[in-house]
């Protein structure tokens, strides 16, 4: 398990401040599904991290969707510091 790979993007200070962003919730979001699929590498079978990670996995889609629909350049810039894809547009 790798555990030096996840984001720190946004500083101390701002966590203090912002813990109820959107961009702080999807940052969090993001070290979980990074935490938890280097978990699932480790043990294929464990049936109930797979299922916490496609609950994580909606909460940050619900949320990326929320932001791209209020503020386009705040998502586009969140997707590009996250190095996330976009998602596909129904």
């Amino acid at each position: 398990m790798v555990k030096n790979s996840f984001i720190s993007i946004i500083s101390q200070e701002e966590k203090e401040e912002n813990r109820g962003s959107v961009e702080f919730q999807v940052l969090s979001f993001t070290n979980k599904i990074r935490r938890l699929t280097s978990h699932l590498e480790l043990h294929r079978k464990d049936y109930l991290s797979q299922r916490g990670l496609r609950k994580i996995l909606g909460k940050r889609q619900r949320l990326l969707s929320y932001l791209s629909n209020k503020n386009r350049v705040r998502y586009k810039n969140l997707i590009n510091a996250l190095g996330i894809r976009e998602s596909k547009i129904r």
